[in-house]
């Protein structure tokens, strides 16, 4: 099969070994990915993986030994546990210490014809969704984590940095809470469209300090971090998204002094997520900005790498 794969450098290979599934798993046909800020990380040393890259994608089940799986349309969540440790007995999986993760931790991902997951991390795709809707459901399960880890009431001000796709996903998910929620970006372009979907936008000039009660911070960036102290309020909380290739800014006194809640936030549920895809609640396809055939995925991911882009897709 077709892949792109990345040793150290990325190229596509065109004699690819088709994986063989185990026993518990499934073998996809992959019909859409998606290029994420991980996958562009991996290639500036993000997590050491090599292999086949991606792990946002929508596909058909066409080998499966549960034969109630054959010729679904599916999505599947990311993490693989290895069952037997305390984190996994737990429903802890995501935090396993021996994980796989799926085109970024020892597992061959989604930048190919077909891929293996096991089949309890797959879900059905409603009929009703397109895949290019469908594709986004990994990152838009990562937004719905945010009100998973934190309390998000109506009466909160939220901050969301970063108007790119994490971003825009993120806040989205936040208004459907009731809270008042600023996406708060540096890109005109950006914020215009986040204008179009009905969000409340604010660009970092416009704001003042500890104007939020709660700060998510999804720009890539570790200057994000130095932003959300700015602007969070004493006792205040910040939700990181953001993962770096690098360090993160050493935390300040501010956070002992002002009592800040610091908080992780990875990946999340995929219910959720789909019921919002299939319900309209959340609209994903105009951040689109280009769909490119597998043999010109370096050209595609050169696409997402540039400044200011939103999701580029790769059909393989």
């Amino acid at each position: 099969m077709q892949a792109a794969v990345f040793d150290g450098q990325l190229r596509v290979v065109r004699d690819y070994p088709v994986p063989v599934p185990q026993a518990d798993e499934a073998l996809i046909r992959v019909s859409l990915a998606g290029i994420c800020g991980t996958d562009l990380a991996i290639l500036r040393g993000y997590a050491d993986f090599r292999g086949v890259l991606g792990h946002e994608f929508v596909g058909v089940v066409e080998a499966c030994a549960d034969k109630r799986w054959m010729g679904k349309r599916v999505v599947g969540e990311i993490n693989i546990g290895c069952g037997n440790c305390h984190r996994c007995t737990m429903g802890w999986r995501e935090h396993c210490a021996q994980r796989k993760v799926l085109g970024i931790r020892g597992k061959d991902g989604a930048f190919a014809e077909y891929l293996t997951l096991p089949v309890k991390n797959l879900h059905l795709v409603p009929p009703n969704l397109s895949d290019e809707e469908a594709v986004f459901t990994e990152p838009l399960a990562a937004a719905f984590n945010i009100p998973e880890c934190i309390n998000i009431t109506p009466n909160d001000r939220v901050f969301v940095l970063g108007d790119g796709r994490l971003g825009m996903l993120a806040a989205q998910v936040l208004a459907l809470t009731g809270c008042t929620v600023t996406l708060v970006g540096r890109h005109p372009s950006k914020l215009e469209l986040a204008q179009r979907l009905g969000l409340v936008t604010a660009s970092a000039s416009d704001l003042k300090q500890d104007a939020a009660d709660i700060v998510v911070e999804c720009t890539g960036s570790a200057q994000g971090f130095a932003d959300a102290l700015a602007w969070v309020r004493p006792q205040g909380t910040i939700v990181v998204k953001s993962t770096y290739h690098g360090e993160m800014p050493q935390l300040t006194s501010q956070v002992v002094v002002d009592e800040i809640y610091i908080v992780g936030s990875r990946c999340g549920p995929f219910p959720p997520a789909l019921r919002a895809l299939r319900q309209g609640r959340v609209k994903v396809t105009p951040l689109i900005e280009a769909t490119y055939p597998l043999p010109d995925f370096p050209q595609a991911m050169e696409h997402a790498g540039r400044r200011g882009v939103f999701k580029v897709l790769v059909r393989p």
